[in-house]
């Protein structure tokens, strides 16, 4: 019955996850413009942002180390122009929580006080927790982006795009329950140089 019950909410809870969000279209520019790799409409869309004046600067997080800002260009197929100026890349970044901790970094370096994420709609919810968390003092304004590849409509039709939606989900989740798995199984505390004298006494 429990485990039942379990599955029953997992369903309603991906079925809920399932549902596009919507971009928000706020006019007022933000400080940055932030993109997590992962697709060529990530970056086209930043860029655009950039040129459309939404931010001051555009930071492109998670690049491979093998990349540099005209590599990246050329595989999102967009022409460098006068705003590449104001575009730098983060490659410390290989996953979600890194992109929120490397963000963090570059906008508090910078004096920034918000951005505006650009990421897949599927990745924005677990991208927007781990941005609050490695920032809750910056405003951050969701723009998500919907690849044509990844189904809106009649998902479950898509064995691709269900199996996308489960993982992403269930990443989501993850995410959510880190803090109170990291409350009950706390790392172990290294023993500081004064404690080993005391236990060599």
């Amino acid at each position: 019955m429990a485990g039942a019950s379990v599955c029953v909410l997992w369903l309603a809870g991906l079925l809920w996850f399932a549902i596009p969000p919507s971009a928000d279209f706020r006019e007022a520019p933000t400080d940055a413009i932030v993109v997590l790799t992962g697709g060529r409409l990530r970056l086209q869309t930043g860029i655009e942002l950039l040129r459309e004046g939404k931010g001051r600067a555009l930071f492109v997080s998670g690049v491979n180390q093998q990349v540099d800002l005209d590599d990246l260009l050329r595989i999102s197929g967009t022409a460098p122009d006068r705003v590449t100026c104001c575009v730098e890349l983060g490659h410390e970044a290989d996953n979600t929580f890194g992109n929120a901790q490397e963000t963090a970094r570059w906008i508090r370096a910078r004096g920034f006080r918000s951005l505006r994420l650009v990421t897949a709609w599927y990745h924005m919810p677990r991208s927007l927790l781990e941005f609050d968390r490695a920032m809750p003092e910056i405003e951050i304004v969701a723009h998500p982006v919907f690849p044509d590849q990844v189904m809106r409509e009649r998902w479950w039709a898509s064995p691709g795009t269900t199996l996308l939606l489960m993982s992403e989900y269930s990443k989501f989740l993850g995410t959510l329950s880190r803090p109170l798995l990291e409350w009950l199984h706390p790392p172990a505390r290294s023993v500081s140089e004064p404690d080993r004298a005391e236990i060599r006494r």
